[in-house]
């Protein structure tokens, strides 16, 4: 899930009295703690939302069928991969984390250490884990408009970076593109053009996406 290019609630020329996400109505200016985010969550279980670091809403749209499967095969990989190295966990794109800036975002699929994970209270593994996961998967749609594309997933991935991931990976399948973002530096490090395998490197020895399975799809 991403964030928009620009907050999605930016005043209009004339701004309505209020905005409606789905069956979710809500006013243009209102803003958000992560706290206040959660509860309209819970109240609204069907909306799939995030939260910016300014407190803005952002409005997420569902996958069509071939991401929507594509990000199937993303997790099943990366489940295979945290059965057999126990120190690690996975989460799919449902799962929210409130990053240090404030924000609460929802990567595609992502990896967090064991140790990490429980050294969280049980309060904080309930609601919205208070950490920027390890590893974060973002899988772009085919068309570049939305939360969803390209511009929109760059923009999301630099903020992994700037709130401690140390590795992401971005998938645009139509092009058989995967760009590699790393932790401690400042935009892309590396574009891989025709990729057919990823693997996690000195963060996670053992982790491998066969990527012909997912382009397959």
């Amino acid at each position: 899930m991403a964030l928009a290019s620009a907050p999605p609630f930016a005043p209009l020329a004339q701004p309505p009295l209020e905005l409606e996400l789905e069956h979710l109505r809500l006013p243009w200016d209102l803003r958000l703690t992560p706290d206040q985010f959660e509860r309209v969550c819970q109240a609204n279980p069907d909306a799939v939302l995030e939260l910016d670091a300014d407190g803005h809403l952002i409005a997420m749209t569902p996958t069509g069928g071939e991401t929507s499967s594509r990000n199937g095969e993303i997790l099943y990989q990366m489940r295979c991969f945290t059965r057999r190295h126990a120190d690690w966990r996975m989460f799919d794109s449902s799962g929210g984390f409130r990053l240090p800036d404030g924000s609460v975002l929802s990567p595609d699929a992502s990896l967090v250490r064991e140790d990490r994970w429980q050294a969280l209270s049980p309060a904080e593994r309930r609601t919205f884990p208070p950490l920027c996961p390890d590893l974060v998967v973002e899988l772009a749609s085919n068309s570049d408009a939305g939360p969803r594309g390209v511009t929109s997933l760059r923009r999301k991935m630099g903020l992994y970076q700037a709130n401690g991931t140390r590795l992401g990976w971005l998938l645009l399948s139509e092009q058989r593109v995967v760009e590699i973002w790393r932790g401690g530096q400042e935009g892309m490090a590396e574009r891989l053009e025709n990729a057919t395998r990823l693997n996690g490197g000195e963060l996670a020895p053992g982790l491998e996406l066969e990527l012909e399975e997912i382009w397959a799809v």
